[in-house]
């Protein structure tokens, strides 16, 4: 398998720690965090030609991303 770019630990390299500890204790962090993997998968799926998806499609995967990765910076503190 190729490696997925943007995922969380990529995203947030001084939080891994941090990440792991919420999705073990925070049901709510550890289903945006799910969420978020989701999505990046898909649109990882999508940019490598793997499932095909018009441009808009993609564009709101993207924009689902940005604002899920929002939500884990500011539960990240």
């Amino acid at each position: 398998m190729s490696h997925t770019p943007h995922e969380l630990a990529e995203e947030f390299p001084d939080k891994i720690a941090k990440i792991h500890a919420l999705k073990m204790s925070d049901t709510h962090f550890a289903r945006i965090a799910d969420e978020y993997h989701d999505v990046n998968r898909e649109i990882h799926r999508i940019e490598t030609d793997v499932e095909p998806a018009s441009d808009d499609a993609l564009e709101e995967l993207k924009k689902k991303r940005l604002w899920l990765k929002d939500q884990v910076a500011g539960l990240l503190g």
